[in-house]
């Protein structure tokens, strides 16, 4: 079902210490036993920096799936978009981020990250984030979709180098607890627990301790989902292992509603090389003048788009795909050889030694590259203020859908939208009064009568035939009876895994498995509800965009 503009209709230290105290208790619970005012659910960008904003009121707890080093943020070679040029204008932003998103932005909220950028940029200046320089400030790269060069970055490596400062701010701050290892299980809502309270509210998580092998729950005033996106639902990806769209699917579960999921975004140039997973090869070099090319050298880009390598990345990956399906070749080339080995080595030096060690010399030779599944600009619905429909719940980050990106994400739009909103967020939550939690009896967790998993071999296979399954038929070009087929197969897997889930003790790879299934069930739905072609979503039954469908997200209640 297609509905739309959405809105909210409510208004409105690393390890078991830190600021919320401990209590040793059998089930190796780290925190005390009395609600939290804080618990935020995942640790890249947008969780810290909210982290760090609510401790400004109050006591936070923040649960990393892993390391706090294993995420999504982390591996973002890409910069932060934002005006800082002279010759650049927020009107122009605003209208770059439109024309990429096909007609599906809400303009209240690009006006809203566009306008806020300068400020969460001198924000992370403040906090000590060592972004790249040259004589005349901020060095500002230019990437597909861009009108002016507006992206900053740190060298090649962005997404870690404002990780490890966010990382450094947290540890130390005292009102900030850390629980690594550590992996929502579901959301702990009085529709759930209180079915006669006035409102769906959120009462915190149960949590799952990797270490330990046990879960507890987690009571607190206010939850904040900033899991990240769910690429591993595809085959190729240049996502992490860990983006398995938890934060998507344990909202669901605890009735939010979801959109837009149909709006998967293909990076079109990933390395293809056997000895390298999920490398990114950064847009800013196409920015610089990086050409794709085919196995005959040929620039092929110009056949496709007035942009040639620098149009926007929906057509970019559906251009290398039709490239690659034409002449039965397993990748492209992107070739960057114009440029001097100094030039890429200190404007790109992940990307020049992660190549270089593996055999291929950037300045030399042309980097082999293939599309791979890369961001999703749909998510969690929330407005402007971060706000879900379930009281007490905030999303943000990739995990959450805005409104910014509509059919497609302008490059480097992503990290400013979580800085803005854990921004907006912190602001809602400062203004409000801290009410009581409602007085509501749930229970700790029983593992009941289910026994140890003795065949992981069978979550192993589930896991490949999900993504298996998604690449092909749920992938950058889509079909109705593709979408059909894909969709019984995963009803049938979900009701498989929901079986296992309640026989069977949990583990981190069950829970991951049955979100992930979830969440690709929820992305097949909104590619069947949009019956036109728009932005990253492609349907060759469908070939062209529908202007009914135009300003209209594809809402899941």
């Amino acid at each position: 079902m297609v509905e739309g503009p959405f809105e909210t209709q409510n208004p409105g230290t690393t390890g078991a210490t830190g600021a919320t105290g401990t209590q040793d208790r059998p089930d190796g619970h780290p925190l005390g036993t009395k609600p939290i005012p804080h618990l935020v659910i995942g640790s890249g960008v947008a969780g810290l920096m909210l982290g760090l904003k609510l401790a400004k009121f109050d006591d936070v707890v923040i649960i990393a799936k892993g390391a706090l080093q294993h995420s999504n943020s982390w591996h973002a070679q890409g910069g932060i978009a934002t005006v800082l040029d002279a010759t650049d204008s927020f009107n122009d932003h605003i209208n770059d981020t439109h024309r990429a998103g096909a007609g599906l932005c809400h303009q209240d909220i690009v006006e809203l990250v566009v306008t806020s950028g300068p400020s969460m940029i001198q924000e992370l200046v403040n906090l000590g984030v060592p972004f790249s320089q040259d004589a005349g400030g901020l060095r500002l790269h230019k990437e597909g979709g861009h009108s002016h060069r507006r992206v900053i970055h740190a060298a090649d490596m962005t997404g870690q180098a404002v990780m490890e400062t966010l990382i450094q701010r947290t540890k130390e701050h005292p009102r900030i607890t850390v629980l690594e290892h550590t992996m929502a299980v579901d959301l702990l809502t009085t529709d759930r627990y209180a079915p006669d309270f006035s409102q769906n509210k959120c009462l915190g998580a149960y949590v799952f301790d990797r270490g330990r092998e046990t879960i507890y729950k987690i009571l607190s005033a206010n939850t904040y989902i900033a899991t990240g996106g769910h690429g591993k639902i595809y085959q190729f990806t240049t996502n992490p292992d860990s983006a398995t769209g938890d934060g998507v699917a344990i909202a669901w579960r605890g009735g939010c509603r979801v959109a837009n999921l149909e709006f998967m975004q293909f990076h079109p140039t990933c390395l293809y090389h056997p000895g390298a997973k999920n490398f990114l090869i950064t847009e800013a070099l196409r920015g610089e003048g990086a050409i794709l090319r085919d196995h005959q050298g040929r620039d092929f880009m110009g056949s496709y788009h007035s942009l040639g390598s620098l149009a926007p990345r929906d057509i970019v990956a559906r251009a290398i795909d039709l490239e690659m399906k034409k002449t039965g070749v397993r990748h492209v080339f992107l070739d960057i050889t114009h440029k001097s080995q100094e030039f890429l080595k200190s404007h790109f030096p992940n990307v020049y030694e992660t190549c270089f060690k593996l055999g291929i010399d950037i300045s030399k030779a042309q980097i082999p590259v293939v599309p791979a599944a890369h961001y999703s600009c749909g998510g969690i619905v929330v407005d402007r203020w971060g706000r879900t429909g379930v009281v007490g719940l905030y999303a943000l980050g990739e995990a959450a859908c805005t409104g910014l990106h509509g059919a497609n994400r302008l490059a480097s739009n992503s990290l400013l939208e979580a800085l803005v909103f854990a921004h907006q967020i912190a602001l809602d939550v400062g203004s409000r009064p801290q009410t009581q939690q409602p007085t509501v009896a749930v229970p700790d967790w029983n593992s009941g009568s289910s026994i140890a998993d003795d065949e992981k071999v069978v979550l192993a296979h589930t896991w490949d035939e999900i993504r298996n399954l998604m690449w092909q038929y749920v992938g950058i070009v889509r079909s109705d009876r593709r979408l059909k087929r894909a969709f019984s197969r995963i009803n049938a897997i979900i009701e498989e895994l929901d079986r296992y889930y309640w026989d069977t003790k949990v583990t981190a790879e069950l829970l991951e498995v049955r979100n992930l299934a979830l969440v690709a069930m929820l992305t097949i739905r909104c590619a069947m509800a949009r019956k036109e072609s728009r932005g990253i979503h492609f349907n060759i039954d469908f070939p062209e965009p529908d202007s009914k469908f135009g300003q209209r997200d594809t809402l899941l209640r």
